[in-house]
């Protein structure tokens, strides 16, 4: 069984398991795990996400700095995504002046 930390955006997604039918010369089906979809919010619709507060992106700034700064985890930049409404992470910090929403800090709770 697959354990994802709380800091993964993978925590709580629940492992499905597929069987599938035996190979020739095997009497037993296989049985493969795999998580299950994990759903973006969607972009239309504000996010529920507690936030702390807001950062105005500047010239040359990355995401993973950004999100180190004010989450303390640069693997954390998922969750700015979320809160963001971003698919693509580059997107947050491609225009200067953006205003990024910093999703509250919930210590390894999230």
């Amino acid at each position: 069984m697959v354990i994802f930390p709380v800091t993964s955006r993978y925590h709580g997604i629940e492992i499905a398991k597929y069987e599938m039918p035996p190979e020739e010369g095997e009497t037993e089906p296989r049985e493969i795990a795999y998580l299950r979809r994990r759903f973006l919010p969607p972009l239309s619709k504000p996010r529920d996400e507690p936030v702390s507060t807001e950062h105005v992106v500047t010239q040359g700034e990355r995401l993973d700095n950004i999100t180190a700064s004010h989450l303390g985890d640069p693997e954390q930049f998922w969750r700015m995504c979320d809160a963001n409404n971003a698919m693509l992470p580059q997107a947050l910090t491609e225009e200067i002046g953006r205003r990024l929403r910093i999703p509250l800090d919930l210590g390894g709770t999230i």
